[in-house]
């Protein structure tokens, strides 16, 4: 039987247009509605039945962990899908399963790493847009707006170096295309600058902060501390600072940490990360969204940029 996806590939239409006019939202042009409609037709595609209105409710999909790192992207959100009119739910992982369907949800932003691509794929399959935060995805109603990451943990990498540090260690989060763009920048670096970096001075962490002291106290085994620890958050790294501190372990001056997202506890406890501009991330995402929703948009992938702090959780060497 023919799907939301055939008639979008006949019409030459986005998937969430085909959806829009199916479910009788007012975004597309007449001209289009009715290309839809008789292509949806000659397909013998079973038009669902009207309910009014049009739905108005879109849904953030979120990690169920680090509840920190999202204030300020549910901020954005919420201001600008608020200043329009819709209304926010929240959802965690695979729940956003249960939610959506095109009677119950209008569109949805992602930043989840549970929700694997085959999930996303299969909502955009039912004309649902979604505006993804965490990774690029191959599909025509999918649109991604992500951050910079290889270029930004460069620069905290080659300052790090320019400074006067040579031994370095690395705690990765999950497998995620964040954690492996910061990975990939920091051993692009290190090996520019002919930097050793032993297989033992890699950790593995899950993007917590107990990830980020257990780390600690494995590198605090090592008969030879590197100089610097670079996590590839915040999380990790503050779990990692406590640990030290709690050990009699100083904070930069026995050894350097650094992160990644400057989260909003960061700023207090003055941790060298790279800062990225997440009110304004999550305000565009859902502009993003609703302008698609509004027959305005597109699906071009948007990179956003990130710039290093410097704050004293590095000691600078060679630098007035």
């Amino acid at each position: 039987m023919a799907g939301i996806r055939d008639i979008a590939e006949r019409a030459g239409v986005s998937i969430s247009t085909v959806s829009n006019v199916l479910h009788n939202k007012n975004s597309a042009s007449e001209k289009t509605r009715e290309k839809i409609l008789n292509i949806a037709a000659e397909l013998g595609y079973e038009i669902p039945a009207s309910k009014g209105s049009a739905n108005r409710t879109i849904i953030c999909n979120l990690s169920d962990f680090d509840t920190l790192y999202y204030l300020d992207i549910l901020h954005g959100i919420s201001d600008f899908v608020n200043s329009k009119g819709y209304s926010l739910l929240i959802c965690t992982g695979e729940n956003i399963l249960q939610y959506a369907e095109p009677d119950v949800i209008c569109g949805i932003i992602a930043n989840d790493v549970k929700s694997t691509d085959d999930i996303l794929r299969k909502i955009s399959g039912k004309g649902i847009p979604l505006i993804v935060l965490d990774r690029e995805i191959e599909d025509s109603g999918i649109k991604s707006i992500i951050v910079n990451n290889y270029n930004a943990e460069r620069q905290l990498i080659e300052g790090l170096v320019e400074a006067g540090y040579e031994r370095f260690a690395f705690l990765g989060g999950l497998n995620t295309p964040d954690n492996r763009e910061r990975y990939a920048a920091f051993r692009d670096v290190l090996k520019e600058h002919s930097l050793p970096f032993a297989r033992g001075d890699l950790y593995e962490g899950d993007w917590r902060e107990k990830s980020g002291a257990q780390a600690a106290r494995i590198m605090m085994l090592s008969e030879e501390m590197p100089q610097i620890l670079i996590c590839a958050n915040d999380m990790m790294a503050l779990g990692a600072i406590r640990m030290f501190e709690k050990n009699g372990i100083r904070v930069p001056d026995d050894i350097a940490v650094a992160g990644f997202d400057d989260i909003v506890i960061s700023r207090y406890t003055e941790l060298t990360t790279v800062t990225v501009p997440d009110y304004e991330r999550g305000f565009l995402a859902a502009q993003a969204l609703i302008d698609i929703l509004e027959g305005k948009g597109d699906y071009e992938t948007v990179r956003i940029g990130a710039r290093v702090k410097w704050r004293k959780s590095t000691k600078i060497f060679r630098k007035k």
